[in-house]
């Protein structure tokens, strides 16, 4: 066995059993202790195991403020080394429902008005809060309420706002995460209106340190990577970042899903590496040139997305449901009924409770089902990152 495969073994045995003897692991593996201890000690310096006496103990949660070890490569060459190993090794069995999200982490400002104000006109807010937020953040939480065992990995500042969402994952049902730390760019922000009238909103969002993501920070995924069954990703972070975590689930033959928000041209160049590409209305009529406003213009809208590359397409509709693009087979999923109170994080719960059903082995017209019964339930809670719980969406489906 060579040290590499050991040590993931050894990383998969502690996320099993939490902790383990150097005795243990000695013997599990047939090598000296010595071996083990080096073994862990090198575990310990990538953050990924806590030493102990005589043993060591999994981290699953973790804030960084730098790399404490470098790959010293191009990440191109780590992606040739995991192909080869991929192509040399047989497929073990791994646990269903792993969910890896690549996203961002925001502080929400969030001002509640009767109505959104016209060009040059101030209103009077009648509530303001400030919380946690982020599409990366909200659909790991929606993730994790949807029954998938997700691994979150997200960059903040070393502002005070780093703690803030340090305690806010670490407080959350997600069951792992990394929080890497910019000493350039401040912790990223939204400022969110929610009208009174319908729980419409309004967004501008300032990415901060969610767009100085490394190679190496993304090439420090692919043991959590290699376990999953899904990498969600959105475009809050930076591109070059995103691409490599896309390319890094191609290798190790994870199945990809994104959510294209904020709209970029460039996500282009990303469709032959993406599973499933899950747009609203907006971003799909960007993409296509399509302008969507009903079902028949929205398929017409997917025809051409799928035309420009894209494998498989949802487009998320509102109150309108969800049209499905697979090849040439469309199907309309109907939205549930819901009384909306706050609309901001209804696409995040889509995508989330969506990557958790597809990990769990729904196919693609039931995950789409169940996220739509999850997005009605996460439309009727105030805050972007209040997500239902699997329960309460198994009684919403049982109700249609």
């Amino acid at each position: 066995m060579f040290l590499e495969e050991r040590r993931n073994q050894i990383l998969n045995y502690l996320d099993e059993h939490e902790r383990a003897t150097v005795d243990t692991l000695s013997g599990l593996f047939s090598v000296t202790r010595e071996t083990i201890r080096s073994d862990l000690g090198a575990l310990a310096k990538k953050g990924l195991v806590q030493r102990c006496h005589g043993g060591a103990i999994i981290v699953r949660r973790n804030m960084q403020a730098k790399l404490i070890g470098e790959s010293g490569g191009h990440f191109e060459v780590l992606l040739q080394r995991l192909e080869q190993q991929r192509q040399h090794r047989s497929q073990g069995k791994k646990m269903r429902g792993n969910v890896c999200i690549l996203g961002s982490f925001n502080v929400d400002i969030v001002a509640k008005v009767d109505r959104f104000p016209k060009g040059g006109e101030s209103l009077l807010a009648t509530a303001s809060t400030l919380g946690p937020g982020g599409k990366g953040a909200n659909q790991a939480m929606a993730a994790s309420r949807a029954g998938a065992r997700v691994h979150f990995v997200a960059k903040v500042g070393t502002d005070q706002f780093s703690q803030f969402a340090f305690d806010h994952l670490s407080a959350s049902d997600i069951h792992s995460f990394r929080l890497y730390q910019s000493e350039v760019a401040p912790t990223g922000s939204a400022i969110i209106y929610v009208s009174q009238q319908d729980g419409e909103n309004m967004i501008a969002i300032y990415p901060g340190a969610n767009k100085t993501l490394s190679d190496d920070e993304i090439a420090e995924m692919t043991h959590e990577l290699s376990q999953a069954d899904v990498l969600l990703v959105q475009l809050e972070n930076n591109f070059p970042a995103t691409l490599n975590a896309i390319k890094l689930a191609h290798t190790l033959g994870v199945k990809v899903v994104m959510n294209p928000a904020p709209y970029a041209s460039e996500v282009v160049d990303l469709l032959p590496y993406i599973d499933v590409l899950t747009p609203n209305e907006t971003e799909a009529s960007l993409l296509s040139g399509i302008d969507i406003i009903d079902i028949s213009s929205a398929r017409e809208a997917a025809r051409t997305i799928i035309e420009r590359g894209a494998q498989r397409v949802i487009i998320t509709m509102g109150s309108r449901g969800a049209l499905i693009a697979d090849s040439d087979q469309y199907k309309h999923i109907p939205a549930f009924p819901a009384v909306s109170i706050d609309t901001t994080g209804a696409g995040d719960a889509f995508n989330g409770a969506f990557a958790a059903a597809i990990a769990n082995g729904k196919t693609i017209i039931q995950a789409a089902t169940y996220a739509a019964a999850f997005a009605s339930l996460a439309v009727e809670r105030e805050g972007a990152s209040n997500m239902p719980t699997h329960e309460q969406v198994a009684i919403r489906l049982a109700q249609r």
